[in-house]
């Protein structure tokens, strides 16, 4: 990797969009030999072992949400990228099943946003789930079927609704943020240095075969000074870390089913892309082969819930060739707050947020109207 980022720095167009480009490509295909995969790695000049607060989240709280003892997750670093976490699966077997369903059967019921909103009647999106078991419970007849609802998703906001096209959000376009998904992100937080952690925004990207994810820095966050959150399910993805600059070569990584990626500190601001979706690489434990039985190890008072056989059929045929990306961010600061009012010229449908601005001062009062960016997908 680095003698190729070293060409592209020297051919005038900005080296991560060179990059980016390399790995998308599909004839012929990249040479992957240079991607990191952290579930093997070993510490090296370039990947670091990192110790985690073993103190914040106790066994119990870690199981609640189907996670392993913080003392056996696989935390590391990258040489250069301060702030940046990965975590290798840090899920019990068994669990991410549950995650799984929910980011395809709950997440994207009403009042949540999705990208089908866009362009057709809520009620025609307000069961995405019920109109696509039947087209996706049985495996290909060979004849070219249409896409279910559920296949033609690409993305999910919760919280504060990501407004795309002003790249803001809003306090009058809002929903409650899924108390699941906030447990699971406070406990990452915490282990990883961030107690307090309020999960206040989520955006779900889905993935096909073919999609991939622009180059971007996600800062439409008031507040930078806490930590943007990434889980990983289904197929695998090259994830692209650069720097502040375009021009800055970025590295690959893998992004296998329950891995979770921290970019907090300096790394908040990176430049980050996917250019591409793969299958696991070779010898990895796929989620398929989790099946929807549950850990032992997780207890009755947990969050996380057996998978039925019959939605779990569903969902194993979704991602057999897709993937889910669920990133979590906490939009305000205890002293930044929202316009009250929207200006005559802005608008608060779906889709349509309204911007935002910062408190004036410390004494500023945060509006909220709920309750506890990237680019688009192509």
């Amino acid at each position: 990797m680095a003698k190729m980022a070293a060409s592209m720095v020297q051919s005038g167009e900005d080296a991560f969009r060179k990059i980016f480009k390399f790995y998308k490509r599909r004839n012929p295909p990249p040479d992957f030999c240079d991607v990191i995969d952290f579930s093997r790695v070993v510490p090296s000049d370039k990947v670091l072992p990192l110790k985690l607060d073993l103190a914040a989240v106790s066994d119990v709280e870690a199981a609640r949400v189907g996670l392993q003892p913080v003392r056996d997750w696989r935390a590391f670093g990258l040489k250069g990228y301060p702030g940046f976490i990965f975590i290798s699966n840090p899920f019990l077997r068994g669990s991410q099943p549950f995650w799984v369903r929910q980011c395809l059967k709950v997440y994207p019921q009403k009042p949540n946003v999705c990208n089908l909103d866009m362009h057709m009647s809520p009620s025609d999106t307000q069961d995405i789930w019920g109109k696509s078991v039947h087209g996706l419970s049985f495996p290909p007849s060979g004849n070219r079927q249409p896409k279910t609802l559920l296949e033609r998703l690409r993305w999910v906001t919760l919280g504060y609704h990501y407004n795309w096209d002003t790249k803001t959000y809003s306090a009058t376009h809002c929903t409650p943020f899924p108390a699941d998904l906030h447990m699971l992100s406070f406990q990452i937080s915490a282990a990883c240095g961030f107690p307090g952690f309020n999960a206040e925004a989520g955006i779900l990207n889905y993935y096909r075969a073919d999609s991939s994810l622009g180059i971007h820095v996600d800062e439409s966050e008031l507040d930078h000074s806490r930590p943007l959150l990434s889980f990983s399910f289904g197929q695998s993805a090259i994830f692209l870390l650069g720097g502040t600059h375009r021009q800055d070569p970025p590295t690959a990584m893998y992004m296998n089913s329950g891995d979770m990626m921290v970019m907090s500190g300096q790394s908040r601001l990176l430049y980050h892309a996917v250019p591409r979706i793969v299958p696991a690489p070779q010898g990895h434990t796929t989620l398929e082969m989790e099946g929807c039985s549950m850990a032992a190890s997780l207890q009755a008072s947990t969050v996380v819930e057996s998978v039925s056989e019959e939605d779990w059929a569903v969902c194993s045929r979704y991602i057999q060739s897709s993937r889910v990306n669920v990133t979590v961010r906490q939009v305000l600061a205890p002293w930044q707050s929202f316009p009250e009012t929207p200006s005559p010229h802005q608008r608060t449908d779906a889709g349509q947020t309204v911007g935002y601005r910062q408190a004036d001062g410390e004494s500023g009062k945060r509006k909220r109207s709920c309750s506890s960016d990237s680019d688009h997908l192509v």
